[in-house]
């Protein structure tokens, strides 16, 4: 039986998705202002103080596509169920290893709210399940807002809550993250979204995966997306620490870290229109020199203005070249080629990630010196893959000027 979309469901499935990306998304704020300092109070090696959110982006990677199959298969309230289920259980987890003082404990709760991650990574496809074309771009839209209420929450929560179960210091703040995913609980009861219809099992036809990496707007969409995203993981996951390290309050680092977030998000009601006006090269290569200023930003000093400036270009930076490369690589490949494409491209993009967010806590903690030279090494880490993107895409350029001369 074949659904026709209807926009009044799709219009209350998305306020239940902007909510979520609102409530339950903030936990992911929490997670990042106090995933480094937890880990800190916790961990009897300080190159390991980050570990904690490499766990989560970690987590996320490995179960995506698992999450993918249990919404195709059972359907977005379940995926989205699981999500919650497991941010939630993570909380409990993080909680009871503050308690008892559990390094180790604590980074399997990290590796759980990976899982709520990677189902929150599908809340801007399921604004479109129930959607017409012409509805489709602003429920995605409105599902993005959302993350803007979280960049606000999330800080907040952590100022409200993070010294309740003193003396055992950010405990409070992770029992709010179990309060929040029973929220969402509740939430997902109104999502009015039908399983899909069984897969075909026809051959996907297309390019191999080696054809599709040799294929220059491929090649170079993923590296604009994967040096975006790692770059600003990287820097993201050690401001907290460089922030606290450098003698100001955890309050400050989480206004620092919800100003950053903020940018993430903002510019994508704009990004859109960028690309059409200007072309995708130019707003990628733009990405790239605010993502550069934000480095420079950063290795000018530790004031409070040094730290918002660089957070505030490095989420701007972000937008330009994450959303630029995915959208080159939308533009590159046939509907059949969709889904190996977009799973080479996730897989290449947060195995960068993950790596990023590793190396964040050495650099931060193991440089051999003070809070701000290792805010320094961190930055000045970010030379090689800023050098690797500008290059491709000058190489692109040039390419493609010679293939039109011909």
């Amino acid at each position: 039986m074949t659904h026709i979309a209807d926009d009044s469901i799709a219009k209350r499935n998305l306020i239940v998705l902007i909510a979520a990306q609102a409530i339950l998304g903030s936990q992911m704020g929490i997670s990042f202002i106090l995933g480094g300092l937890a880990g800190q109070y916790l961990s009897p090696n300080p190159c390991l103080a980050t570990m904690p959110i490499s766990l989560i982006i970690l987590g996320s990677m490995l179960t995506a596509p698992v999450m993918a199959t249990v919404m195709q298969k059972y359907g977005r309230r379940a995926g989205f169920m699981l999500g919650v289920i497991a941010g939630g259980l993570s909380a409990i987890i993080q909680v009871y290893a503050l308690y008892i003082g559990s390094f180790e404990l604590f980074l399997i709760g990290g590796f759980l709210t990976g899982i709520y991650l990677s189902a929150q990574g599908f809340y801007r496809f399921a604004a479109t399940d129930m959607a017409t074309p012409e509805f489709m771009p602003k429920a995605i839209s409105w599902v993005m807002a959302g993350g803007l209420l979280a960049a606000i929450i999330g800080p907040q929560l952590v100022k409200l809550t993070q010294d309740a179960l003193a003396p055992v210091p950010f405990a409070g703040a992770y029992l709010s993250v179990i309060a929040l995913n029973v929220i969402g609980i509740g939430l997902f009861s109104f999502l009015n979204i039908p399983k899909p219809a069984p897969v075909d099992k026809t051959h996907a036809a297309g390019r191999s995966i080696g054809q599709l990496l040799r294929t220059p707007q491929i090649a170079v969409a993923i590296i604009s997306a994967m040096v975006a995203y790692s770059l600003m993981t990287l820097v993201m996951t050690s401001t907290p620490l460089a922030v606290v390290g450098n003698g100001y309050k955890t309050d400050q680092a989480a206004e620092i870290v919800s100003a950053h977030v903020l940018a993430m998000f903002a510019p994508s009601f704009f990004t859109g229109y960028f690309i059409n006006w200007f072309g995708v090269r130019k707003v990628i290569a733009t990405g790239l020199i605010i993502l550069a200023g934000a480095g420079l930003a950063a290795l000018s000093g530790v004031a409070l203005g040094n730290f918002y400036l660089a957070l505030v270009l490095l989420g701007v930076g972000w937008n330009f070249g994450f959303i630029g490369g995915t959208t080159m690589l939308a533009e590159s490949h046939t509907p059949q080629e969709r889904g190996r494409v977009q799973g080479l491209n996730d897989f290449l993009v947060f195995g960068m990630v993950t790596l990023a967010s590793f190396s964040s806590g050495g650099l931060m903690n193991c440089s051999g010196g003070t809070a701000q030279q290792g805010w320094q090494a961190v930055n000045l880490a970010m030379l090689p893959l800023l050098a690797l993107a500008g290059g491709a895409l000058i190489w692109f350029a040039i390419s493609n000027k010679h293939k039109e001369m011909a």
